[in-house]
């Protein structure tokens, strides 16, 4: 075992003679309301504990809880449908899956996927005066909970599925070839969340981090999930906020659904990191850079 449960990575990794055996779990209750949407979004964060590994993703197995005396059962053949269309365009077939009657409705996949032992990318790694990006911008956590409030813009919506549904397949292989040294994708931890995971001391500007447009509004509206709270509680003594005001605070701490992989680079590959991803949807952005000491935010 490469990498097992003690060190809280993105996925397992096994050796299985010169290769690496990558396996992944992820399942969620919807989080927006047209179904296709919950399929591709739910495809694209289950595979992205891979992508953000440095591995290749092989096939996949659906989890599947419905209500089936509740919901039509078409609802789920347009979610079930979705995902594997979402898959199929990187290559990753669903090969199986289980489902079970359930009170609330819950879709996602395991994933099975393979990289060289030599070049995973893992939580461990990053060096002082290393550079820190990320790959999409911060948008999932509030606008779900403007969502089942019935408070969020279509527009927005609409953006955000966008930003939730993009695959870090691209992403994934540009760090790989740029020579990553560390990396995670930013989900129910938010930003700061699995910063910290990365074990290093950082210095963040939030004024860098990029938020998808109108979140900053469903920010004001004090519309963050009870988990970017839990988030922002538990980093109370191991980030130093400074004066930044506390809505601000909470949106590096939004809990994130299929965000986007924060990515540590020694200062030489970062050009080239960037080249390669100049035209993607989501171009990275430098948000800050790895330090001794604790993780510090600054304007």
């Amino acid at each position: 075992m490469l990498v097992g449960a003690h060190e809280a990575d993105d996925a397992a990794v096994f050796r299985l003679g010169d290769r690496a055996v990558i396996a992944t779990v992820d399942f969620f209750t919807p989080i927006v309301d047209r179904p296709e949407d919950f399929g591709a979004i739910a495809a694209a964060n289950a595979v992205s504990d891979v992508y953000a590994m440095g591995g290749r993703p092989l096939f996949a197995l659906s989890l599947i809880g419905f209500p089936r005396d509740l919901l039509p059962s078409g609802l789920l053949e347009r979610i079930v449908a979705a995902g594997a269309a979402a898959l199929g365009q990187v290559g990753v077939p669903v090969v199986g899956g289980h489902s079970i009657d359930d009170a609330e409705p819950k879709f996602g996949y395991a994933v099975i996927g393979e990289g060289r032992p030599e070049q995973l990318v893992t939580h461990r790694g990053a060096r002082p005066g290393d550079l820190l990006f990320l790959t999409k911008p911060l948008c999932s956590g509030l606008v779900a909970t403007a969502i089942k409030q019935d408070r969020c813009p279509p527009d927005l919506e609409r953006r955000a599925v966008a930003v939730m549904s993009h695959l870090n397949r691209t992403a994934s292989e540009a760090m790989l070839a740029a020579g990553a040294r560390a990396a995670t994708d930013v989900t129910g931890f938010g930003l700061l969340g699995h910063l910290a995971n990365l074990k290093v001391g950082a210095e963040i500007r939030a004024s860098a981090v990029p938020v998808l447009e109108g979140v900053r509004e469903l920010a004001a509206q004090d519309l963050f999930p009870g988990g970017t709270r839990r988030n922002h509680a538990a980093l109370q003594e191991r980030v130093d906020f400074g004066p930044l005001p506390e809505p601000e605070q909470l949106l590096l701490c939004d809990a994130q659904t299929s965000g986007g992989l924060l990515v540590a680079l020694p200062p030489e590959r970062a050009d080239a990191f960037c080249a390669a991803l100049a035209t993607e949807p989501y171009p990275p952005v430098e948000i800050g850079r790895v330090v001794e000491g604790p993780i510090r935010v600054l304007p």
